[in-house]
């Protein structure tokens, strides 16, 4: 009882950590799954999820109209809504209690929650919590809106489902995938001609292999390739979207047509040889050459193959010949990202040929020789390149040559996707016994480096260093398989036998070989493994096994044990040396054989009396004789002791004298009371153990009183000392007479947990300039190993590039023993690419659900991210539908543009000069197009070369954008009454975790108007530190700078002006931009009083003008009649005074 309080205590105190992040449990399979079906689906599938054993309920989720009972979600999104209906089964009753279930869940208030993830987005949706009566189960219904907006033909991502009870626990947590139909390239299209099931099943008896080529992005998207002989000629492939897990799922097609269509030559008798599907192209290789298809993102009616040519190559050579391809999705495309595809042959260079291996990169229409040219200067030694890889991390070609005998690997820098005439450092040159060198392979999405043949060797660092994973020198390896999501790797010998790893893990599990003579191997997007086969009496030909099943392989025991004693020494209570014993008689080659290697590593070596340990590290020694290799474990169960029925000699002391070299002799003495116990041959190769000393294996027998021995720690040997009985101990761990050891794998000792709840187990962050990430991964083990002499780390942690970005990394144990590393990434360098960051549990089994989590950060702005303008008046969808709302003075915000519209120039209302229309209508007459400027100016966009309106394909979304763009859709815009004045101009960021932040310095902005209209003025305030700046950038781009922060803006003239805000570049590596439109209206009439005046004076002017000139041409002397005028008024007025004066005069006189 005690106990059971204790662990309650534990958990109550483990619980906050336990609900902060997602928990891997690696607890393996169960019968307790949720089964889901879409509406959309051509089938029901189902995957089960990784809870106790001791469960016995189904949780079952279907589409209406669609079969049940198979063995995993693949649920499929069309235009339409996502329907998904769920319901609880207990295995064992009958369906009737159903409906009881669930109305016992649904009373306490309990529905199923359906999450939808991808490596960079996580969305959760809730089913009603109620019951649909038709169908007796949960029902959920997802518009297509909710989960994307996106239509467009383009690679994307598969998601992840996970369904479980409650959000957030694992009760009942079932995972399964949503592909998207409507955006996936490869399923738009009609391959070829279709070929009948019919006739496909009566061409199987004469297929000879299989190829298989995974879509990067869906790997449920599957290509399948047959190599027939020749029966059938040309190219038939078969395709399925649901992995294989639909039995009706997969359609043939004869591609004969397409691949002739493509050659000038005849077309006759060729075969297919093998299939690459990149994220934009199919690829295909034949016996006539090497084909690329046209761009899948582009469908049209017929698919159309391009060849490349290369130069002195005949038909046999292309049968030989290999392709090279790293698989990575590319979703969301950055600039510095490419697909590329490299062919070798096996075959020397000769005179007529330029190389033996060539590459492309996306859309592969030029083909290089892998080898970059160089100046001879002397005599030079052949090489052969075997395979070639580009490392998109570190931007580097890497070569796997064979020269002289030698393998090794090169690595040269790339610049234009043209590789460095020089090696990047010294080339890695594998040891002698590593002869047969067939291939090397990037895990897909990671930075592991794999090469394989009479060994497997893996690199973390591109390819400057190797580590042996695995010696297989006389079964080579030939292929490998992979899965992204579980890490898992197969490894494919000559003789058909499986070896299963995990990515990263320097060890691996031996299985039997597959039995089938025709098959292939493949991971589903789940990590599924299975191995395809062709089959008559299937519906499609096609039929699926488990992986690691005896009904494909001829064996599964995992026993790796090999045939030598092992002696037992103790560094403490829990950590003990297994020393193989390697008999000093026997050839080297024999005892080659007698080794502890890396496939022992990380496995569980199990006594059969008693006890077990989890190997921990191989460690190979030349000093120690009789023991060149030894393994480093972790004591789980104690083991068990020898007693004295079974071995008397334990009753006896025990002397340790010095033999010949480098033997020692073990002295059996008598016992405490007196009798003398000898050794009993039994006791041969046992291991003796004296605490505190080193312990020894007993080799033979001088006598039965003496025995000659190996010391395990010669250093350690306690000569000529005396143990009394019970002061030394003997085990068993011979094979001289039975088998009292094994090695297989060993049950997963942790559960792995990361805080990052918002993304699948492929986690991409994105690090803008100057931002930072932090992550944190923690270890949780199952079980206390007591005390330990060193706490080792139990994570490895790989960078791909690690001058990228600044990575900084914290690890520490807490209270509960579990090991947490938090790693923080600052990105302080102005350049863009991306790494991989792999945590590796490196003890960790090959039989772990989970042992390697793998972010990739990449150096650049996130397509989630963006910058947008917050409007300065709210207007409802509804209000903008209908196209009227009043704002509290009574005035309309929405103006509906005229069809055709163009906004003024600065040359008048009446002469547009932009090349935007709005609102077009190509059926409709365009207005304001009498002037020649405004007639050869006005070009439609999505309007081009359509007749009319409903032609342009408008989409509600496009018809509401104010991006130019768009343009053409636009039909109603912001109004605002003249004059605006300080227009608020706020600009915020909507960064990747949907956080907002205001756009303030250190960012500057530019404001332009698209139609080039004038009679706008920006308000800013810009600081007295950015001054310096401002005025730099200015001197470059020639525009005026602002700061974002308080930006006005007013506007002085009528109708429509589109503006556009863009960010300048250096201070993020987003391109950010925002548009807006503001419609001027209410505009009043202008004073006329300036035209008047101006036209009065005009018209005075050019009269006068008009008179002189007149007067002038008919030599009118208008000036005389004045001028005589004038004087004849003078002298009337100066003789009349005397006149008068005399006139008195004489009337006095008279009088």
């Amino acid at each position: 009882m005690g106990k059971v309080f204790l662990y309650a205590a534990v958990l109550l105190w483990m619980m906050p950590h336990l609900l902060s992040g997602v928990i891997y449990t690696n607890k393996g399979i169960s019968s307790t799954s949720l089964t889901c079906f879409s509406k959309s689906c051509t089938s029901q599938l189902v995957i089960k999820a990784p809870l106790d054993e001791d469960h016995t309920s189904l949780f079952s989720c279907y589409s209406p109209g669609h079969l049940e009972g198979n063995d995993t979600i693949k649920l499929f999104l069309t235009s339409r809504d996502l329907v998904v209906n769920c319901y609880f089964l207990t295995r064992g009753k009958s369906s009737e209690i159903r409906e009881d279930l669930i109305k016992l869940f649904t009373s306490r208030g309990l529905a199923p929650t359906f999450r939808i993830m991808n490596s960079t987005y996580s969305g959760v949706f809730h089913f009603n919590l109620s019951m649909d009566i038709k169908q007796n189960a949960w029902f959920i219904s997802i518009p297509r809106e909710t989960i994307t907006y996106n239509t467009d033909i383009a690679p994307i991502e598969q998601w992840f489902v996970s369904i479980s009870l409650q959000d957030g626990l694992t009760t009942y947590t079932t995972e399964g995938t949503l592909l998207d139909l409507i955006r996936e390239p490869l399923l738009q299209w009609k391959l070829g001609k279709q070929i009948s099931h019919s006739q496909f099943i009566e061409m199987i008896p004469h297929a000879r292999n299989i190829r298989i080529a995974k879509c990067p992005c869906a790997n449920d998207v599957v290509i399948l390739g047959i190599v027939f002989d020749n029966t059938f000629e040309g190219v038939y492939l078969g395709l399925t979207m649901s992995g294989f897990w639909d039995h009706k799922g997969t359609s043939w097609y004869n591609l004969t047509k397409n691949i002739c269509s493509a050659l000038s030559q005849d077309c006759l008798d060729f075969s297919f040889v093998d299939v690459v599907l990149t994220n934009h192209h199919l690829v295909l290789l034949t016996s006539l050459g090497l084909f690329t298809s046209q761009d899948l993102r582009y469908p049209k009616k017929q698919l159309t193959f391009s060849r490349a040519y290369f130069c002195g190559f005949e038909r046999e050579d292309y049968v030989r010949a290999k392709l090279w391809h790293h698989e990575r999705c590319l979703a969301n495309k950055e600039d510095f990202e490419d697909d590329f595809i490299a062919i070798t042959f096996d075959k020397n260079k000769t005179l007529s040929q330029a190389s033996t291996c060539f590459y492309s990169v996306d859309p592969f229409i030029t083909w290089r020789p892998c080898l970059p040219k160089v100046t001879k200067t002397g005599k030079t030694v052949s090489s052969r390149v075997v395979s070639f890889l580009i490392d998109p991390e570190q931007n580097t070609a890497i070569y796997l040559m064979k020269k002289q005998g030698r393998i090794s690997v090169a690595v040269r820098s790339l610049k234009n996707s043209v590789p460095h005439v020089n090696v990047k450092f010294p080339a890695f040159v594998f040891p002698k016994d590593f002869s047969l060198a067939l291939g090397m392979v990037f895990h897909p999405r990671s930075h592991f480096l794999y090469v394989f043949g009479s060994q497997v060797w893996l690199s973390t660092d591109g390819g400057n260093s190797f580590l042996v994973v695995g010696y297989m020198s006389h079964d080579p390896i030939k292929r490998t398989y992979h899965s992204f999501y579980s890490s898992s790797i197969v490894f494919l010998s000559m003789s058909s036998r499986v070896y299963v790893s995990k990515a990263g893990l320097r060890t691996y599990t031996r299985y039997g070989k597959v039995k089938a003579p025709t098959y292939e191997i493949y991971y589903d997007h789940v990590g599924i493994g299975i191995v395809v086969t062709l089959d008559e009496h299937t519906y499609n030909g096609v039929k699926k096994h488990p992986l690691l099943s005896t009904s494909v392989l001829t064996s599964t025991d995992e026993n790796v044990a090999f045939n030598t004693s092992l002696a037992l020494q103790y560094l403490t209570p829990t950590d003990v040396i297994f020393f193989a014993y390697a008999p000093l008689n026997k050839s080297r080659h024999h005892n080659m054989r007698l080794r502890f290697s890396h496939i022992h590593a990380g496995k569980e070596l199990r006594s059969s009396s008693a006890g077990f340990a989890h190997i921990v590290k191989i460690m190979e020694h030349d000093y120690i004789v009789g023991f060149p290799t030894s393994a480093v474990a972790e004591v789980l169960k104690p083991f068990k002791i020898e007693i004295p029925i079974n071995s008397p000699c334990l009753s006896s002391t025990i002397t340790i004298e010095k033999a010949v070299n480098p033997f020692y002799k073990i002295r059996l003495h008598l016992n405490s009371l007196g009798k003398f116990i000898k050794f009993k041959r039994s006791d041969l190769q046992k291991t003796i153990v004296i605490p505190g000393y080193s312990s020894f294996l007993l080799i033979k027998f001088i006598d039965f009183t003496q025995a000659l021995a190996l010391a395990t720690m010669p250093i350690r040997v306690p000569l000529n000392k005396t143990f009394k009985a019970n002061e030394w101990l003997l085990y068993d761990f011979s094979m001289r007479f039975v088998s009292t050891w094994s090695i297989s794998p060993t049950v997963c000792n942790h559960w792995i947990q990361h805080d990052d709840v918002q993304t699948s187990r492929s986690i991409i962050k994105y690090i803008d300039l100057g931002a930072n990430y932090t992550f944190k991964i923690r270890i949780i083990p199952k079980m206390s190993k007591g005390s330990q002499v060193f706490q080792m780390p139990h994570v490895e942690v790989f960078t791909g590039h690690s001058t990228l970005m600044e990575i900084n990394s914290l690890a520490y144990w807490d209270d509960t023993n579990s090991y947490i590393i938090e790693i923080t990434a600052v990105n302080r360098y102005l350049r863009q690419g991306m790494t991989s960051i792999s945590f590796v549990v490196w003890q960790a089994s090959t039989f772990c659900y989970l042992s390697t989590i793998i972010l990739t950060l990449k150096s650049s702005c996130s397509y989630i991210k963006n910058m947008y303008l917050i409007p300065n008046q709210e207007i409802s969808m509804s209000a903008w539908e209908n196209g009227i709302y009043r704002n509290e003075r009574g005035f309309n915000m929405i103006k509906t543009l005229p069809e055709n519209y163009r906004p003024p120039s600065h040359l008048g209302i009446a002469i547009p000069l932009t090349d935007n229309f709005y609102n077009a209508d190509p059926s409709k007459p365009k207005p304001r197009n009498l002037f020649p400027e405004s007639k050869v100016t006005g070009k439609y966009k999505k309007c081009f070369n359509k007749s009319s309106r409903a032609e342009c394909n408008c989409s509600t979304t496009e018809k509401f954008s104010y991006s130019i763009d768009f343009s053409d859709c636009r039909e109603k815009v912001p109004r605002y009454k003249f004059p605006v004045s300080q227009y608020p101009i706020s600009l915020n960021i909507l960064n990747e975790d949907h956080k907002e932040l205001k756009m303030e310095p250190p960012f500057l902005v530019t404001v332009t108007e698209v139609n080039q209209r004038e009679n706008w003025k920006i308000k800013q305030h810009m600081p007295e530190s950015m001054m310096k700046l401002k005025n730099y950038v200015e001197s470059k781009i020639f525009l005026p700078v602002y700061n974002p922060k308080d930006l006005n803006l007013s506007i002085t003239g009528s109708e429509l002006f589109h503006f556009r805000v863009v960010v300048i570049p250096g201070v993020t590596f987003c391109n950010f931009y925002d548009e807006f439109q503001i419609y001027v209206d209410d505009v009043p009439l202008p004073f006329p009083g300036r035209i008047l005046i101006a036209a009065t004076t005009a018209v005075v002017l050019g009269g006068i003008i008009f008179v002189a000139f007149m007067l002038v041409m008919y030599n009118v002397k208008v000036w005389k009649p004045f001028k005589h005028m004038i004087i004849r008024k003078r002298k009337a007025s100066f003789s009349f005074r005397p006149i008068r004066v005399v006139t008195d005069k004489v009337t006095e006189s008279n009088g």
